[in-house]
């Protein structure tokens, strides 16, 4: 009987002709031999004009590959075919031409910051201790070194306000206005010596019309804010108080100086307002610090005077201002022109003892 399939040498065996056609399909489909699970050699493209030769098998039944030299670059219309309806497979991606490097925009200039002004408060609850003469003079002296500089009259007499020739009677707006109707700082300037923000005896009654207010202790803070940036300084002039209005004042304030008169009772305020400022820290405002203590009404010629000014500085060291601020009647007739005591008398002893001040708080002078 016949074989169905000749051996070698004969007519080939169909099987053994489907076998490499089959695995020349799997060549040409990029799949996997699944006898081996190797994955296919990668099919170069003929020539143009020219198919490529599957792989026959010779005699005996090993199959030849093909030959390297009747290959091409260009990929089978079969695999081609299989590419664009499955698109490029997971294991070769198909390569991405990068794009050319385009420059990023420029990097903006780095903006200069802007320089806000120093904030400083004068407090103590004694009165009496020439708070609003410190607060006038200190500013002008800053002024009189190119510094732009705004004087706050939160005390409700308006004394700073009367001692740069403005009448707390006729102003329109005052800083009642500014801490309880929120009208602009900008409105209750006048321009002097430097500029003042006027009070009025309408400040008495703020604290009652601030009481129900969300927020009330930085109100000033807040009407601060937009001007910053017009001063270099801003000097607060406070009440005789440790009210709602001081305490606002030193809510606003970076730094605090104390006028200290050098008598006894004075010095007693002293304790109060440092129990005062630990609580704003803790709960309002943790960076306000005492900037310095300074002896104001200083007679040398008595004892006590000396002993005061010794039990400062063992108390408080360096605190305490190396300027002493010595009586005169200048301080009391410099109101009545209406000016400050720098240009009322500009080469007397006031006058030097403020100049030297300035100096001190602007970091020139030791103490």
């Amino acid at each position: 009987m016949q074989s169905e399939y000749p051996r070698a040498g004969g007519k080939e065996s169909p099987l053994r002709v489907r076998i490499p056609r089959a695995m020349g399909l799997l060549q040409r489909l990029g799949l996997p031999d699944q006898r081996t699970g190797q994955e296919p050699l990668e099919e170069p493209s003929a020539p143009d004009g020219d198919k490529p030769r599957p792989a026959v098998p010779e005699e005996g039944g090993s199959i030849v590959p093909r030959s390297p030299s009747s290959t091409a670059s260009s990929p089978s219309s079969a695999e081609r075919g299989v590419r664009e309806r499955n698109g490029p497979s997971p294991e070769t991606p198909a390569p991405q031409t990068p794009a050319a490097a385009q420059p990023g925009p420029a990097p903006a200039p780095a903006q200069p910051e802007i320089a806000k002004a120093r904030v400083i408060a004068f407090a103590n609850q004694k009165g009496g201790v020439a708070k609003t003469t410190t607060t006038l003079n200190l500013a002008v002296a800053f002024a009189e070194k190119g510094n732009r500089v705004l004087a706050i009259d939160m005390d409700p007499q308006g004394n700073l306000t009367m001692s740069q020739g403005i009448d707390p009677d006729s102003v329109e707006k005052s800083m009642y206005d500014v801490l309880v109707n929120d009208a602009s700082i900008r409105e209750v300037i006048r321009k002097r010596e430097i500029d003042v923000a006027c009070a009025s005896i309408d400040l008495a009654g703020a604290e009652i019309a601030m009481s129900m207010k969300i927020g009330r202790e930085r109100s000033l803070e807040k009407a601060l804010r937009p001007v910053l940036e017009d001063y270099d300084f801003v000097c607060i002039d406070t009440p005789p108080s440790l009210g709602l209005l001081t305490i606002n004042a030193l809510t606003a304030a970076d730094k605090v100086i104390v006028p200290v008169q050098c008598e006894y009772l004075s010095m007693r305020g002293l304790v109060q307002l440092q129990n005062t400022l630990s609580m704003i820290r803790q709960e309002l405002n943790p960076d306000v610090d005492i900037e310095g203590i300074l002896p104001t009404l200083v007679d040398s010629r008595t004892v006590h005077a000396k002993e005061a000014i010794e039990i400062l500085e063992e108390n408080f060291g360096d605190r305490v201002f190396a300027t002493r601020i010595k009586k005169t009647i200048r301080f009391a007739e410099a109101p009545v022109k209406g000016t400050s005591v720098l240009k009322y008398d500009p080469d007397g002893v006031a006058a030097k003892a403020y100049r030297d001040l300035a100096k001190e708080v602007l970091g020139n002078g030791k103490r």
